[in-house]
C-alpha cells in the first residue's frame, strides 16, 4: 500500500475509543473521540509555510492532509468532562513507495512541530516514529475493514529504555447513510 492510498482510505470523519496507561504515574485514561481527516492541496497556503519553516526533509511531498480532533477524557479527576481540541496540518515526504518522513504542525506526544518517520509494512500498517527531546512516540494503524482502524501507540524514554505510556484505539468512520 502506498502512502496516498492509505491517506485515501483514512479521509473521513471518525469516532475513536482509545484506552491510554500512564506507566510513570500509574494511570489508566479512556478517551473519547472524533477525528476528522481531510486530504489537502499541495498549494495550500499552510502547507507551503510549513514546508518552508521544516526544509530538511529529504523526498517529494505527497497527499498533505489535515486532522482535527475533539475528545473527552476522564485523565483529569477534578473535571471528568474537560474537552480537549485541536487540528494540525500533516506533510507526507515520500522517500520510496513504502517509507519516508512526516512533517507535523503539531505532534503526538509533544505539543510543538516535528518531523517523524513513517514505514508501510508488507500487512499494509502504517508505523510512525516522532523522536522529540524528552521522549520517542511510535503509533502503529492498521484498518481492519474500510471502516474500522485501530491504533496502538507506545511513548519512551529519549533514550528508548524506559516505557512511560501505552494506549490502544478502536476507531469506526462515520458514515452517512442519507446521501
Amino acid at each position: 500500500m502506498s502512502i496516498e492510498i492509505f491517506l485515501a482510505k483514512s479521509e473521513g470523519e471518525w469516532r475513536s475509543m482509545r484506552s491510554g496507561h500512564s506507566l510513570a504515574f500509574q494511570q489508566f485514561e479512556e478517551v473519547l473521540s472524533e477525528i476528522k481527516i481531510t486530504i489537502i492541496d499541495l498549494n495550500d497556503p499552510a502547507v507551503n509555510k510549513l514546508l518552508q519553516k521544516l526544509a530538511s526533509c529529504d523526498g517529494i511531498p505527497s497527499t498533505p492532509f489535515k486532522m482535527e480532533w475533539h475528545a473527552e477524557s476522564d485523565w483529569e479527576p477534578d473535571d471528568p468532562t474537560q474537552v480537549s481540541a485541536g487540528e494540525c496540518i500533516l506533510i507526507p515526504i515520500k522517500q520510496s513507495d513504502n517509507h519516508g518522513q512526516l512533517i507535523r504542525s503539531i505532534g503526538y506526544a509533544e505539543a510543538e512541530e516535528a518531523i517523524s518517520t513513517y514505514q508501510l509494512l508488507s500487512d499494509n500498517t502504517f508505523v510512525l516514529e516522532t523522536k522529540y527531546g524528552q521522549s520517542i512516540a511510535e503509533e502503529r494503524i492498521w484498518f481492519v475493514s474500510d471502516n474500522i482502524r485501530c491504533r496502538s501507540s507506545v511513548l519512551k524514554t529519549a533514550s528508548g529504555a524506559g516505557v512511560l505510556q501505552t494506549s490502544f484505539s478502536s476507531e469506526v468512520r462515520r458514515l452517512n447513510i442519507h446521501e
